[in-house]
């Protein structure tokens, strides 16, 4: 059920996209679904320009006929539409179980608007069940655990970091970089949060997206829900 809820949300999504926009186009499986609603609509004859957000989502999107640049040809985008493994009433996001925050992150904040699609899992009261990816450079790795392990104490969070695949044979973005996953359980101070691992010298971006997302669509057994952040006092 929760792949016809990704792909119901993603149509949805498609629906909103016009004639002569720039687009982000995220990284995942619910934004692959995206990817394909929008190659239908292309194919009908809607006329846009995407900027992936990922080799994997460009060689998909090139592969179905949608046309691609990069920000550095068009650095100003009218709207990014991406996934989120977790989502909470402000819309503010944990992404990066893929691998492709930094990208997503650079992409979304470059879009004037940003659509999330989800299925209704992956909405939550409170972000923290699933683990946060922190970016790092492999270099000076232990001395940049460390840096983040403090942040984690003086925020009263989890001391639990895990390098994604293994000191072995490690995950690499995209970027040349590893990704550090935090099991917190529970983020309460998420801006706080985002602030004291940016200043980290060797942490090259997180995956709490803030501020960022201004829509969602969130797919379940009662439809497609259109959810707009809740602005906290």
């Amino acid at each position: 059920m929760s792949d016809q809820f990704k792909k119901q949300a993603a149509d949805r999504a498609a629906e909103d996209v016009t004639s002569g926009m720039r687009l982000g186009i995220g990284t995942g499986s619910t934004a692959e679904l995206f990817v394909h609603a929008l190659a239908r609509r292309v194919g009908d004859g809607l006329d846009v320009i995407g900027v992936p957000t990922s080799e994997r989502t460009a060689k998909l999107a090139s592969s179905l006929g949608i046309r691609l640049t990069t920000l550095d040809e068009m650095p100003q985008l009218d709207l990014t539409v991406d996934g989120a493994d977790e989502l909470d009433p402000r819309l503010v996001l944990i992404k990066g179980g893929g691998g492709a925050l930094l990208r997503e992150k650079i992409v979304a904040s470059a879009s004037a608007q940003m659509i999330v699609i989800a299925d209704a899992s992956k909405q939550v009261e409170s972000l923290g069940r699933f683990p946060l990816p922190i970016e790092v450079v492999p270099f000076g790795l232990e001395t940049t655990r460390l840096a983040i392990l403090k942040v984690l104490e003086d925020l009263d969070l989890p001391p639990e970091l895990e390098l994604r695949g293994g000191r072995d044979q490690p995950f690499k973005t995209d970027g040349g970089h590893f990704i550090l996953d935090a099991r917190l359980q529970e983020i309460k101070q998420a801006e706080l949060l985002a602030d004291r691992l940016v200043a980290i010298p060797g942490v090259v971006e997180h995956g709490l997206f803030i501020n960022l997302a201004t829509k969602a669509y969130v797919a379940g057994t009662d439809g497609v829900k259109t959810v707009l952040p809740i602005q906290v006092v």
